[in-house]
């Protein structure tokens, strides 16, 4: 009689076990589908500094800025959810080649060396480097005062290999409002090379006491780096900011922003 019982119950078990086992193949299949929907859906994560106001900044401990409604705009119109993060600009594009996220959307200049590491979408604005100074400051009145100078510039950015092209004594910094606010510190910095529009936005929306020297040193293109190897992103990512050009998204954007279109077109 224990024998039968056993035998039993073992029989049930086994019952229950094949049961269960069915069931997961099951779960695992429809797992298998919903991924394999071509591509569409899911989140497009993009990295900034964060530290580039009004590009890329931190309010109430959230990402906002142009940068940030770029991306996030791009995002919805290949049908994805954005997601900014923030990485320390010294490694961001290792991260990038890390796959820690999927593109950068930092105001980054398009150089040959960058090309070498990533690849670039079309430029999605211009820009200047542009020489500031504090407001009393009269010793810097043209580019050619830099010589010598102190400059303060954001580290790894392509304003700290111009400035090297001045003097010996370039000091860098994590935040180019970090590096501007200094020029109020007497003896500290005779000038900073930064974007244009930053340091105007510095002047116009915080009443930072300093002011432009001469015109911009030179114009950089800025573009979204994508990992060489991530070559259907590229394209598509490059179709959406055509068409949020088009259907005046960019414009709506950077005009909250600059009160222009930056896009140069």
């Amino acid at each position: 009689m224990r024998k039968f019982l056993l035998t039993t119950l073992l029989g049930i078990l086994l019952l229950i076990v094949a049961a269960c086992g069915a069931d997961g193949g099951d779960s695992e299949e429809v797992a298998g589908d919903s991924s394999g929907d071509g591509g569409d859906g899911g989140d497009f994560t993009f990295a900034s500094s964060g530290l580039y106001p009004p590009f890329n900044y931190s309010d109430n401990d959230k990402l906002v800025g142009f940068d940030i409604e770029i991306g996030t705009a791009l995002a919805e119109e290949m049908g994805m959810n954005p997601d900014p993060v923030t990485n320390p600009w010294q490694t961001i594009i290792a991260a990038l080649n890390s796959d820690k996220f999927d593109a950068i959307i930092g105001s980054m200049a398009i150089t040959d060396e960058r090309l070498e590491e990533v690849n670039f979408t079309e430029p999605y604005y211009e820009s200047g480097a542009q020489v500031f100074v504090a407001e009393d400051n009269n010793d810097v009145t043209s580019i050619d005062d830099l010589n010598g100078a102190k400059i303060g510039v954001v580290v790894s950015s392509t304003f700290e290999e111009n400035a090297k092209e001045y003097t010996d004594e370039v000091i860098t910094y994590d935040s180019d409002v970090t590096a501007l606010q200094d020029l109020l510190v007497k003896g500290r910095l005779d000038a900073v090379i930064t974007d244009q529009l930053v340091g105007m936005y510095a002047i116009n929306e915080n009443n930072l006491a300093i002011k432009q020297v001469d015109e911009p040193i030179y114009l950089d293109q800025m573009g979204i780096a994508i990992k060489k190897e991530d070559e259907e992103l590229l394209d598509k990512v490059n179709e959406a900011l055509q068409t949020i050009k088009e259907n005046g998204t960019y414009a709506e954007i950077s005009e909250k922003y600059f009160g222009a279109d930056i896009s140069g077109e």
